[in-house]
């Protein structure tokens, strides 16, 4: 499962925001730019995701799609579980509403924690920090979602206020809400950004895979 977190999001939990046709699925796209198929090494899978869309961003340990699929950029992640962690609330940190979403895609601009779309707030509870102006200069939240497991996602600070802990405390809140709810927060990261890794680590998260996040174009063949 989590070798394979958008299909088993995508095909259980969170399946009410998905297009699905067969062994494939993507999140509506104003939501998430995320597709998954069944079985990555199954080429009726990957046919059946070329219905539904002619670019595909998907995650997994492998990826290695059939002919009509042309790679068009690969980054290589690293994945961490914290089943042994323990989180607590935040009291400065405030939820986010579609009411703040205008400042929340102008932060990841800023601050390009990775994918964040119009709607990706519909997948979650988001929390934010805020300067003492009122500016929205952190956040995190909630995005894939499966049987037992939450991820925490779109962490990012505005890189004006970076060095204050704001990140990890916004992680630690994030991962509390799902603790509470007898889940288990999980979270993905590139692999050469250590600042990070290291960061999680000491939130108590560990290392679970190494994982692929690749972009493909569709290309039908004759």
């Amino acid at each position: 499962m989590l070798n394979n977190p958008v299909w088993a999001a995508l095909s259980g939990p969170q399946a009410g925001y998905a297009e699905a046709a067969g062994d494939a699925a993507r999140y509506q796209p104003e939501i998430s730019p995320f597709c998954a198929v069944s079985d990555p090494a199954d080429p009726e899978a990957w046919r059946d995701l070329g219905t539904l869309t002619d670019h595909a961003l998907l995650v997994g340990p492998a990826l290695s799609p059939p002919p009509g699929w042309v790679l068009e950029e690969r980054t290589m992640g690293v994945q961490m579980v914290g089943t042994a962690m323990t989180a607590v609330a935040d009291p400065e940190a405030v939820p986010l509403t579609e009411h703040d979403v205008p400042e929340m895609l102008e932060l990841v601009a800023r601050a390009q924690p990775g994918p964040f779309r119009k709607r990706t707030i519909d997948l979650g509870r988001y929390f934010g920090i805020r300067s003492a102006d009122g500016r929205l200069i952190s956040m995190a939240g909630e995005r894939i979602r499966m049987p037992g497991w939450t991820e925490v996602s779109a962490v990012c600070t505005d890189p004006e206020f970076r060095g204050q802990g704001l990140a990890a405390r916004l992680t630690l809140a994030v991962a509390a809400g799902i603790l509470a709810r007898g889940e288990l927060p999980f979270l993905h990261t590139v692999h050469d950004n250590e600042n990070a890794i290291r960061l999680y680590e000491r939130l108590g998260f560990n290392h679970s895979a190494n994982l692929v996040f690749a972009s493909f174009r569709h290309v039908p063949t004759a």
